[in-house]
């Protein structure tokens, strides 16, 4: 695979936590800067304490192995809570999340300090990358923000309100992308599914798709990253139903399977939605494999309404599990709920997490002596169209898409042996 490669920085390294979207802005950093002194810009995720708690595990370490080292942190607990990182005695400064995204920013001489009021921001700008560092197939930002308030998450308030990227412009970097090689790209975001409504005219997720896929004939795999299942509506469903090249693999943010939890999350989405959509696409597309983002020992949740979560991956036949014990995020209106103890929330989601593990052997399982397409990555493994990782005994070239026969599985990937080659 030819690609135009990202300026080669040796002393800027970028280490990321939480989701895809990060991970793309992570290759932004490295495009947009170079630094003549050796800089560790940390990238970070408010999510969850746990991962504000590795952040700072992973800082301190670092700076205790290379204590002549600048280190910037930046992300959305930065954005969040910027204060708390600069009072650490080895970060050098802060950026935001709206400044990180900046050519040069990481300039020696500019103010320690740079984190502007997100919720201002009302544009979104689109990041063209050539090259993605060991990627196989590349990440694009097409919105950024979400207008939703879950009771639980604090990331509308790290992130902004929802802003889109015009189709106009997402094409024309897809198709410099496919044009460099890339076999699959990935249409990511904090809240996909509300893309285009900020944008005048107003479009959507469905007819974005649509602009991709006949403007990039050339485009072998489009993507989605996590999509709230009420955003799936007749138009998406109908794409992820006949459009071959979007791939079949769809993973929903559902975070409960109890209604009552649902409403106490401000979730848009019923316990219902989740099996009838399910339901729906896989008769339609009867290989489509789900995955879903849960969360565990919610306040109020009861035993019975655990069981229900519980009960929602085997009538949904979810795989591949993102779970999490419910974290307190301060901001939040779930903050100020009747808290469960959290040796009950980390049982909890030790279950969730048990339960997914079944459902993925299950699948493996299902694909013995099946013939599957791979997107060949590094270190002799790959990605099925489902999103089912592989491994294999070859030597073969990463981005490139073959054909293999699985002839097992262990606890992490399918084993195959490839049969032909496809490119």
């Amino acid at each position: 695979m030819t690609k135009n490669k990202i300026q080669n920085n040796k002393n800027l390294n970028v280490m990321t936590f939480g989701c895809r979207l990060n991970y793309f802005e992570s290759e932004v950093i490295k495009k947009n800067n170079n630094v003549k002194n050796k800089t560790m810009v940390i990238n970070t995720c408010a999510v969850t304490s746990e991962a504000e708690r590795q952040a700072r595990q992973a800082i301190r370490k670092f700076k205790k192995e290379q204590p002549s080292s600048r280190v910037v942190v930046t992300g959305c607990s930065a954005q969040i809570d910027p204060k708390s990182w600069f009072d650490m005695p080895e970060v050098s400064s802060v950026i935001g999340n709206k400044e990180k995204l900046r050519e040069n920013i990481l300039e020696e001489g500019r103010p320690l300090f740079q984190v502007d009021d997100i919720m201002k921001v009302q544009e979104n700008t689109s990041h063209m990358l050539h090259a993605f560092d060991n990627r196989a197939r590349a990440f694009i930002e097409i919105q950024n923000g979400c207008n939703h308030r879950c009771s639980f998450c604090i990331i509308p308030f790290a992130r902004g309100n929802s802003r889109s990227i015009s189709p106009i412009d997402l094409v024309k970097n897809i198709k410099i992308l496919v044009s460099d090689g890339f076999k699959e790209i990935v249409l990511t975001g904090v809240d996909i599914g509300d893309y285009g409504r900020d944008l005048t005219p107003k479009t959507t997720l469905s007819n974005l798709i649509k602009d991709i896929l006949n403007n990039v004939p050339n485009l072998d795999r489009l993507r989605l990253s996590s999509i709230d299942p009420k955003e799936v509506d007749c138009a998406l469903m109908d794409l992820i139903v006949n459009e071959k090249k979007l791939m079949p693999y769809i993973h929903l943010s559902a975070q409960s399977g109890d209604d009552e939890i649902l409403k106490k999350m401000r979730r848009r989405h019923r316990r219902i939605d989740m099996i009838n959509l399910c339901k729906e696409l896989r008769i339609e597309r009867p290989e489509i494999v789900f995955g879903a983002d849960l969360i565990a020992g919610f306040p109020f949740e009861s035993e019975d309404m655990f069981e229900n979560t519980l009960n929602l991956i085997e009538e949904c036949d979810l795989t591949f599990l993102h779970v999490f014990p419910y974290s307190v995020r301060e901001g939040t209106a779930a903050a100020k709920f009747p808290q469960l103890e959290i040796g009950l929330r980390k049982k909890r989601a030790k279950i969730l997490r048990l339960i997914g593990n079944f459902s993925k052997e299950r699948l493996f399982n299902s694909y013995i002596n099946k013939n599957v397409s791979v997107l060949i990555e590094e270190n002799n493994t790959g990605y099925t169209e489902h999103f089912i990782p592989i491994r294999f005994t070859e030597d073969l070239r990463p981005g490139t898409i073959k054909n293999f026969k699985v002839s097992s599985y262990d606890q992490f990937k399918l084993i195959g042996i490839p049969i032909e080659s496809k490119h």
